[in-house]
């Protein structure tokens, strides 16, 4: 289906400015409602803005309805098996508040004491949950001592289920942050390490700084991993008790302390880096992002002058004509016609020929034209192509597309293409969380994915009760058959409840349309505030969600303002209070302007100006004045982040010190200049005055009807449309919700769904294409639209990490091996090497050799062959005159003979191996190689399987033996020798892996043809997979040998290669 030019270019909906009128004048007719019982029914519409009549009748069915609604969720209460779980917690509640009055008592230093009396008592064999209910008691009264917040019981529920390794569903507002603190402190005492995993940077400082002041009170170390940091940094920050960091980081650490170079390099705790995490946004993470897997690439082959020449071929070609497109799955497949024109303008005979291939740079270019468009899947910045995250709407710098399509992005914006890039190591974030013992998470919506939860992690979602009853109201969805309809619809009921002074957050799915709607507005002199990834509004984010619940505040956002921030109703007073103090000594410390433009407060007008007291303005006054003279001072203004810096340090500061200290502070370096101390001062004063204005509007706009929340479009899941309702009715306070969609949205688009039945519907009751429809037939079928997309986005993250099952077994082997060369002893890696020589003779033995048959039956040249090439030019003197009839009179000889001494076993009239097994050690390592190939049950049994063992042990000594042999002529020390031996190990498996990681990536991608031969893609991935697998084992071990008796042949021309 042609995509409609209202969905890839909304400006062509802007409808002329009309005249500016009183709002009763322009409010447009009621929508009509649907039910099942008749096509229209506007006797029982209701609508938002103004009331209809209806009959007494009418209220009376209402009513009824509802009351029957009651009933059905009070029999569905009873009736859950998540109401029965909650109520076993309430055993756990009873206990923490039975021991709060005796803690309660405590002096701090008894409080933190009680740490380390946990600690013993898990010493002496105390579990866990022995501990738990005075060690929730202890975290409670310690977070309303240093922050001021005392657990709910609904809280100390939602802890526990975090601690029973479960998933914590709790909605906006009800402390999740708070929550976490009990499970990490009862889990951190057994001193194995938790992390707490957040979706962001910021959240991750907030939360460490923050909750941080409970367990460092209680005497916990708690760390910090951020984007920047040094390998010294994350080290020292992964070896606390608690660390704070976001899935990203977390995944990439894991993958490059697995391309390690040496143990100094490591950063995370091994041998044993996972014991207990705590997902934040499980969702977000585990679902959301489950479809991209973490990529560490290196630079590949250099084809950039490609891609700018591939995307002038995609301009010639034509939609329809020369290709098709496949918008679900994001394919492209060129037509007879297209295949003929780009030969011709790229002047070749074949876009597929492997000399000259030219196939994937024009579809890669074809995509990047027809699925990938600026301002909505990624923006142009500072000449780069960043992309925007569609789940979180931000901006992701460092992550890049795979496979060219990057490169195609920025050969389409003429932009300087950076070079390809090859995967060096991957992982996808369910293989990633499925390697702690212990998982847990907490979200505010994930009931609706429990499924999919219990399938892949076998973690369960309980629900957690709210700590006050929700009260928002979810109005029905309207449905339109126009963009340009909705569009305007959503414009009228901003402009209504801007009239009533209501807050309004509209939520919208891309930059494209926030910026449209934001246009639309302007042309109404509307005032309000954009919040999307462009810099000029992305700077400004934690200011406009602390307004967004102001009176006459109206907020357009993507979905950035969805996750880890509360809207708060009256405005956030913390916020508030930092921008008065920003607003009032920014100008003194620094003469710098923001790095980047910050987009003007278009709503600042309507707003309410908050009155400071008194005492607030003689200590602005104060801290200006020392600010202005501290600047002239130092003979430099700081930069602009540096003096922003100042100001977050010095509400640090307040947070963790009160007003005695500060004070304190300020007198005795007054003579010094205290500025720090002396804006924290300010900055409590002024919290003050904040708070109490926050307050009295919060209470006006919850009298007003809170916050409204407007969906302009469904999203591909249920979950982030509930995200975007959260905002709306917090902890109990009123609110209001409404989504609108149009045929023309994105999703109908680009799943084909049949929305014919709509038009012939809108049609039927109305000529006016513009007028929403809306009622349970029409939610019903939106929702059954909804649950079809949802189900198939899971049959692609069921397929990827059931794929990934396979990789994941191997990376599971190879990384093992990684981290036992890298943190062994100076004997593990020369173990390996010996494992790696008789593994490689084994092989050899293992096809050329049948123990069924006799000896004169086997590929006996071959096994010659083969075997000397292993040593090259060191077995080649030995064994080149060695005939097939000498060794296979060699072999015949030991069956006549009744006993064999192993210990020092050479077949009859062949080289014996250099006499390099001296020592205990070297003489024990060559009896347990005999004893496992002895025991070995993966090779065939027969009559002449004890001859193939003497051969394989002969063979094996003698290699490792000639090896030993001349690591001892070479004159090398001991710890110059395991160097080398550990750096050819840790290079060859990290080239060979990364061909591997290619080969299964395009394997991937090939066994979907299969399925045309009735031929399962994931056994075939399974069987090709393990083949590939088991070669590249057999390639490492050769190429390992080849390069070390390369190496210590002539290791003064080799020794460049791996120093």
């Amino acid at each position: 289906m042609a995509a409609s030019p209202a969905l890839f270019n909304p400006s062509f909906l802007l409808p002329p400015k009309p005249p500016r009128e009183a709002p009763s004048s322009f409010l447009y007719s009621r929508p009509i409602s649907i039910t099942p019982f008749s096509t229209a029914s506007f006797g029982s519409s209701t609508h938002l803005f103004h009331r209809p009549r209806v009959s007494s009748g009418t209220i009376a069915r209402a009513s009824l309805k509802e009351k029957l609604g009651e009933l059905r969720d009070k029999v569905a209460d009873v009736t859950s098996l998540n109401q029965w779980v909650v109520k076993d917690y309430y055993r756990l509640v009873e206990s923490v508040n039975g021991f709060e009055p005796r803690i309660q008592k405590l002096s701090d230093e008894q409080l933190t004491a009680k740490t380390e009396e946990f600690r013993t008592r898990l010493k002496r064999g105390e579990t866990l949950a022995d501990i738990q209910a005075e060690a929730f008691a202890v975290v409670r009264e310690a977070a309303r001592r240093k922050l001021g917040m005392r657990h709910f019981d609904v809280q100390i529920i939602g802890g526990a289920v975090l601690h029973d390794g479960s998933i914590a569903e709790m909605k906006t507002g009800e402390g999740k942050t708070l929550v976490s603190t009990l499970a990490a402190y009862l889990n951190a005492l057994t001193g194995e390490g938790i992390h707490v995993v957040t979706v962001n940077d910021y959240l991750a400082q907030r939360d460490a700084e923050w909750m941080g002041r409970v367990h460092r009170f209680l005497g916990l170390s708690v760390g910090l991993i951020q984007k920047g940091m040094t390998s010294k940094e994350r080290r020292s920050n992964y070896r606390c008790d608690i660390t704070y960091t976001n899935n990203s980081e977390l995944g990439f650490d894991y993958l490059r302390d697995n391309l390690a170079g040496s143990d100094e390099q490591l950063v995370m705790r091994w041998p044993k880096p996972f014991h207990f995490a705590i997902v934040d946004e499980v969702d977000s993470v585990l679902i959301d992002e489950g479809r991209n897997p973490l990529l560490i690439s290196g630079e590949a082959n250099k084809d950039a002058a490609r891609y700018p020449v591939a995307a002038k071929v995609a301009e010639l070609l034509l939609r329809g004509i020369h290709y098709n497109v496949e918008l679900k799955d994001n394919s492209v497949e060129l037509t007879e016609e297209g295949i003929v024109l780009a030969e011709m303008a790229l002047e070749t005979n074949d876009l597929w020929d492997e000399n000259d291939p030219w196939a994937r740079f024009v579809l890669n270019a074809l995509k990047a034209k027809e699925f990938y468009r600026r301002d909505v899947q990624y923006i142009v910045r500072n000449g780069k192509a960043l992309i925007i995250n569609e789940l979180t709407g931000r901006v992701e710098e460092k992550r890049r597309w795979s496979e060219g399509i990057h490169q195609a992005v920025e050969a389409k914006e003429d932009l300087q293409i950076q070079a390809d890039t090859v995967v060096v190591a991957q992982i996808t974030y369910q293989s990633l969380f499925k390697l702690y013992p212990k998982l847990s998470g907490m979200t505010g919506t994930a009931k609706t994915e429990e499924k999919e939860f219990l399938k892949m992690f076998q973690v369960p979602v309980i629900v957690v009760p709210t700590n006050l009853p929700n009260i928002r109201k979810d109005l029905p969805i309207q449905a339109f058959a126009t963009a340009r309809g909705k569009w305007d619809h959503a414009r009228r009921e901003v402009e209504y409840m801007f009239e009533q002074g209501r807050p309004v957050l509209v939520g919208t799915t891309s930059v494209e349309n926030s910026e449209y709607l934001s246009d639309l507005l302007k042309e109404w002199k509307i005032p309000h505030n954009v919040l999307n990834a462009r810099p000029k509004y992305a700077a400004r984010e934690a200011e406009i969600v602390a307004q967004a619940g102001r009176k006459h505040a109206i907020t357009i956002s993507t979905n950035m303002a969805g996750r880890g921030t509360d809207i708060i109703l009256g405005g956030n007073p913390k916020m508030l209070a930092k921008e008065v103090l920003e607003d009032s000594l920014l100008s003194y410390l620094t003469q710098d302007r923001p790095a980047t433009e910050i987009d003007i407060r278009s709503s600042d007008k309507v707003l309410s100006k908050i009155r400071v007291g008194a005492t607030s303005l003689a200590l602005l006054a104060k801290t200006s004045l020392m600010a202005k003279y501290v600047g002239k001072s130092e003979g430099k203004s700081l930069t602009y982040e540096d003096a922003k810096s100042v100001i977050s340090k010095s509400v640090e500061m307040s947070q963790s010190l009160g007003v005695e200290e500060l004070q304190k502070l300020v007198d005795e370096e007054s003579e010094m200049y205290p500025l720090e101390p002396t804006i924290a001062l300010a900055y409590l004063s002024v919290h003050k005055d904040c708070e109490a204005h926050c307050f009295n509007e919060g209470c006006e706009v919850k009298r007003l009807g809170g916050l409204h929340v407007i969906g302009t479009s469904l999203h591909e899941s249920r979950r982030i449309d509930n995200q975007l309702r959260g905002r709306a009715g917090r902890q109990g306070d009123p609110g209001s919700t409404r989504f609108m969609v149009s045929l023309q949205d994105e999703m109908f688009q680009k799943f084909n769904f049949d929305t014919e039945w709509a038009v012939n519907l809108i049609s039927k009751i109305t000529d006016d294409e513009d007028i929403p429809i809306e009622g349970d037939f029409i939610v019903r079928q939106l929702l059954g639209l909804q649950i079809n997309v949802e189900k198939y986005y899971f049959s692609i993250r069921k397929s990827l990490v059931e794929f990934d099952e396979v990789l994941e077994v191997q990376r599971k082997h190879v990384y093992d091996l990684r981290q036992v060369i890298l943190t062994g002893d100076s004997e593990s890696c020369s173990q390996h090497i010996f494992q790696y020589m008789q593994a490689s003779v084994d092989d050899i033995v293992f096809h050329n050799a049948d123990p069924q048959k006799h000896p004169r039956n086997w590929n006996l040249g071959l096994i010659l062959k083969e075997y000397i090439d292993i040593g090259g030019n060191l077995l080649d003197d030995v064994f080149a005159g060695i005939t097939e009839e000498a060794l296979l009179k060699s072999l015949t000889e030991p069956e006549e003979s009744s006993s064999i001494d192993i210990s020092s076993f050479c077949l009859p009239n062949m080289p014996k191996p250099p006499n390099s097994f001296r020592g205990i050690r070297k003489k024990c390592s060559s009896l347990k190689r005999w004893l496992c190939i002895c025991s070995d049950d993966s090779y065939k049994n027969g009559r002449y399987r004890t001859t193939t063992n003497l051969l394989r042990k002969y063979l094996g000594d003698f290699l490792i033996a000639s090896y030993c042999s001349v690591i001892e002529d070479s004159g090398y020390d001991d710890t110059y020798i395991r160097e080398i031996e550990r750096a050819v190990l840790l290079k060859t498996v990290d080239c060979f892996w990364r061909d591997h990681l290619i080969n299964m990536n395009r394997l991937s991608s090939a066994v979907n043809v299969r399925s045309f031969g009735h031929r399962n893609p994931l056994e075939e991935y399974k069987i090709d997979g393990c083949r590939f697998f088991i070669s590249m084992l057999g390639a490492t071990r050769r190429m390992t040998i080849d390069t070390l008796f390369q190496y210590w042949s002539s290791p003064m021309e080799s020794q460049e290669l791996y120093l």
